[in-house]
């Protein structure tokens, strides 16, 4: 068993952004474990200051190409807030549509080309033979029909730009909405078929730990709209959410990292799943009804089976709104005034937190954002030492521990790009 080593993971792969990890082992017990993400900060919030309302979503959705309909749609929300706009049943329905291309294609990204090889113990999809060609096909596909729908409903399949407060400026034809309906009808046997995969390959990852899970509660698992709950069974509406969040300075970290009520949490994918499986489209659930079962789960690695799920429920949620008909019509009309907004939803790795303050013109006079990756950061830290503290236990080699390490932190799936790319291990 390793009594005493340290040990600096520089620039970790397979992950959005840059980061690296520093656990320090003394007599046999993992005594500090920091994730120290180094992204250059760039002061998205004090960038706004003095800017006018309507160009808020186009800049914030500048803070990542992985995830920027999430921006664009939160800080639209929280806007409309703070003016009192309404927008209409197909407006809603649309940001909808956006949202779940925008999981889509980032749960596709991350399972298919970022997890995958930890499930076969290799380095990279680079390194799968011909046996499994077909296996990345199907995520590029599922991929691909993530930035379609981003394309015909924001504009773009990145950093979208039809959806604005008070509505959408522009709308998809009929020819259009019918191939986004085919080519997700065609995905949904790729996605059941890695979803098995993962079942299958479960008992290869697996480390349970207790913590508290917050995620966003609705009657049709939708990414935008809800009460907040943990797995406790708090509620917290989403206008609060910001009074229960602690905000912790990490002076090895060039992101903060957030504290609920004083202590740790997850938001993501399997807190999601969590606390609001219940609401899962009903053909989602009949097709992993066998898979559910293992929720709640308190195994960090079940986040991977959580977002193929989610995979599928964006599928057939997706299918039923695409079929509603979807007519051109105008932005509702926007007052602004001095006050206050606040947009909560969920973006891909977990829950987003937006607030806007604006004068009576419509300036932002004060911005405060908190980025699901940053409310992870301490549950990372904590999982994980507790995780290395059992890897020595089991007498695992240098080797086999760096590689432990990577697949869990791969399986929060970090963006360290909003919270502020190969790994290698200096040991000594």
């Amino acid at each position: 068993m390793i009594k005493n080593l340290d040990i600096e993971l520089k620039d970790i792969s397979k992950i959005e952004g840059h980061t690296n990890m520093g656990i320090v082992i003394r007599d046999g017990r993992v005594v500090e474990c920091k994730l120290k993400i180094s992204e250059n900060k760039r002061f998205f919030a004090d960038a706004l200051v003095g800017m006018s309302y309507g160009r808020i979503s186009t800049m914030m959705s500048r803070i990542c190409g992985t995830c920027s309909s999430a921006h664009v749609l939160c800080s639209i929300e929280a806007t409309e807030k703070a003016f009192g706009v309404v927008p209409t049943e197909q407006t809603m329905r649309l940001r909808n549509l956006l949202a779940n291309a925008n999981h889509l294609r980032d749960h596709a990204m991350h399972l298919w080309f970022f997890v995958l090889p930890d499930l076969f113990d290799i380095d990279s999809v680079l390194d799968f033979g011909k046996d499994k060609h077909r296996l990345l096909q199907d995520g590029l596909d599922v991929k691909a029909v993530g930035n379609f729908m981003s394309e015909i409903i924001g504009g773009r399949a990145v950093h979208p730009f039809f959806g604005v407060v008070g509505g959408f400026t522009s709308f998809p034809d009929e020819e259009k909405v019918k191939k986004a309906i085919g080519a997700l009808k065609a995905t949904r046997k790729k996605i059941l078929s890695l979803i098995g995969l993962l079942w299958r390959k479960r008992g290869k990852l697996v480390f349970e730990r207790e913590t508290n899970y917050v995620g966003l509660i609705n009657k049709d698992y939708n990414f935008l709209e809800g009460t907040l709950e943990d797995s406790e069974g708090k509620v917290i509406e989403e206008r609060d959410f910001g009074r229960h969040l602690e905000r912790v300075i990490l002076p090895y970290s060039n992101a903060t990292a957030f504290k609920m009520d004083g202590d740790e949490f997850l938001a993501g994918a399997l807190a999601r799943l969590n606390v609001n499986r219940k609401s899962l489209n009903r053909k989602t659930k009949r097709d992993v009804k066998e898979y559910l079962k293992v929720f709640p789960s308190h195994n960090v690695f079940d986040n991977n089976l959580a977002q193929a799920i989610e995979c599928l429920n964006i599928v057939d949620n997706s299918i039923k709104m695409l079929k509603e008909p979807i007519e051109e019509e105008p932005l509702v009309k926007v007052v602004p005034r001095k006050s206050t907004g606040v947009g909560v939803m969920e973006a891909p790795r977990g829950t987003l937190y937006y607030r806007l303050d604006f004068d009576d013109m419509g300036l932002v006079t004060f911005a405060d954002l908190v980025i699901p990756t940053q409310q992870n950061v301490i549950n990372m830290e904590r999982t994980i030492a507790a995780y290395v503290q059992s890897l020595l236990g089991k007498k695992k080699s240098k080797k086999e521990i760096v590689f432990e390490i990577e697949k869990m932190i791969r399986a929060y799936d970090p963006c360290m790009s909003c919270a502020a790319h190969f790994l290698s291990v200096d040991w000594s």
